[in-house]
């Protein structure tokens, strides 16, 4: 499985981004695609994820200011980015699982900075 991502930058806070990923190869169906985000020094936090059916789970941090969703026809996933703030920075990464778990995939990850 390949993993493409897009739609990083420079922004201000309040402002919005919007992370696109698109997924290419071999395609389990049953799978749960999503974003994480690692900041310097920081460990890699899952933001948000999205199940084959639709099941969502946010970061408590970036509710109600993300949102995420997914074409499954596509195999595709977007994270729509609202409010952000300067804690929002980091590199974003695409994820790709299957509902049995591991292996995981990995995007070659986008840079996302909120300047104050």
């Amino acid at each position: 499985v390949q993993l493409q991502a897009s739609g990083g930058g420079l922004v201000q806070a309040g402002g919005s981004l919007r992370l696109s990923c698109a997924a290419s190869g071999s395609i389990f169906s049953r799978n749960v695609m999503g974003w994480y985000r690692q900041a310097p020094g920081k460990q890699r936090d899952r933001v948000a994820s999205i199940s084959y059916s639709g099941v969502i789970t946010y970061l408590d941090s970036v509710k109600g200011r993300f949102t995420v969703s997914r074409d499954n026809t596509k195999n595709t996933v977007h994270l729509q980015m609202n409010s952000l703030e300067p804690e929002d920075t980091g590199v974003y990464y695409c994820n790709y699982k299957t509902i049995f778990g591991s292996p995981d995939y990995w995007g070659q990850g986008t840079q996302v900075t909120v300047s104050s």
